[in-house]
């Protein structure tokens, strides 16, 4: 049996809606022919591109084969064929958008921040939950391989007492001058919702409480190295919002964590985003995919001696973890569990209060910026 499910994608002609969530999630999800069930039932999305650009939705729909497009948000909101309702439009056009959702009656999938500040996050909960949908967040960085690799780690006692996390994200986004830019212009003005505390601590949140421990506090600075970039206009702004943001976190357990965030720093590290947990008995560096282990008994003896060439080769005592499993798109994987969870209600802790804690630690990483002191992060 085949469970068709009628989707409104919103937004999709943005660069995550378009990459991540059409062509290597939905798409990908069709031409396998749908999300397989144990009883041999699959779902089949049956999406309907939405954006406010028709040349750009009759563009998406020849790369996607998708052939279901509209302007009107309002014509497929009404229609009962659609279930379920996804959004990757700016972050302040959607809370409305998913209250519309909502009131129609539709389950509701959407990008993060789920909101601009955490009480509307939190009234879109509890509005989800009053209204009886379905509800998730995106919170993709969970299973990407890599730390997919570290949680077995952890799964299997192989740092004993783990003593901190030191997370480090980001590359050179180019200001446009001579290079074009590879991120869009909003993200780098605070009156369009844009700032790299905003985006990415809502990453570490669901990151630091899903994999090493709940966190407790948090220590934030944020910075705005790059003060001008060209737009997609090719006019030059004024950057208003963080290119960069260096913050500690506290967690449950005594664990310390370090994220360096930054859209103004060039890479020489393993991956874009790097995570190196270090324990009592073994530590590990895990990128978006790979993942390297030294375990006490391989860790190196070092004595400080800047007089002489270092004698240690420090790469060479650390073992990269091997594939044990199969490992699909980070999106895609977690696409499949929202619809197994709307179609046979299978558990989906990932839902519209975890979204808000997330936007809770943005807010509250900007308010220790603003303070310049630690601030507590309470129970939601």
């Amino acid at each position: 049996m085949e469970h068709k499910i009628g989707i409104i994608m919103n937004g999709v002609t943005g660069r995550m809606g378009t990459n991540q969530h059409l062509m290597r999630s939905i798409v990908a999800i069709i031409q396998q022919g749908g999300v397989k069930l144990g009883n041999g039932d699959t779902i089949m999305p049956d999406p309907v591109l939405v954006g406010r650009n028709q040349a750009k939705l009759d563009e998406l729909s020849k790369m996607s084969g998708v052939t279901k497009t509209t302007t009107d948000l309002d014509s497929v909101m009404n229609d009962p064929y659609y279930t379920v309702y996804f959004d990757a439009q700016t972050t302040g056009r959607r809370a409305d958008a998913v209250k519309q959702a909502v009131k129609a009656g539709k389950h509701v999938y959407c990008e993060k921040p789920v909101s601009v500040d955490t009480q509307t996050a939190l009234d879109l909960f509890e509005l989800c939950e009053e209204a009886g949908v379905k509800h998730g967040v995106v919170q993709d960085k969970l299973w990407l391989p890599g730390l997919r690799k570290l949680k077995r780690l952890i799964e299997n006692d192989f740092f004993g007492e783990i003593l901190s996390v030191r997370g480090e994200f980001g590359y050179w986004v180019f200001e446009g001058h001579s290079v074009p830019a590879q991120r869009p212009s909003w993200n780098y003005r605070k009156e369009d919702d844009g700032g790299i505390i905003v985006d990415m601590l809502c990453h570490w949140r669901y990151v630091l409480d899903n994999i090493f421990g709940k966190v407790k506090a948090v220590s934030c600075l944020g910075a705005t190295h790059i003060k001008e970039r060209i737009d997609e206009s090719g006019k030059p702004y004024t950057c208003t919002a963080d290119d960069a943001a260096y913050a500690t976190f506290e967690l449950e357990g005594d664990v310390i964590a370090h994220f360096n965030s930054s859209w103004t720093v060039r890479v020489r590290r393993d991956d874009l985003l790097t995570l190196q947990v270090d324990g009592t008995k073994g530590s590990a560096v895990a990128g978006l995919r790979e993942c390297y282990i030294q375990h006490y008994g391989n860790t190196p003896k070092p004595v400080w001696n800047p007089d002489i060439v270092q004698p240690i080769d420090f790469y060479g005592g650390w073992s990269k973890v091997p594939e044990q499993e199969h490992f699909d798109n980070a999106f895609k994987v977690q696409w499949e569990l929202f619809l197994k969870h709307v179609v046979l209600d299978e558990p989906f802790p990932w839902n519209m209060k975890e979204g808000a804690k997330g936007i809770q630690l943005a807010e509250k990483g900007l308010e220790s910026w603003e303070k310049r002191c630690w601030v507590d992060i309470p129970e939601l």
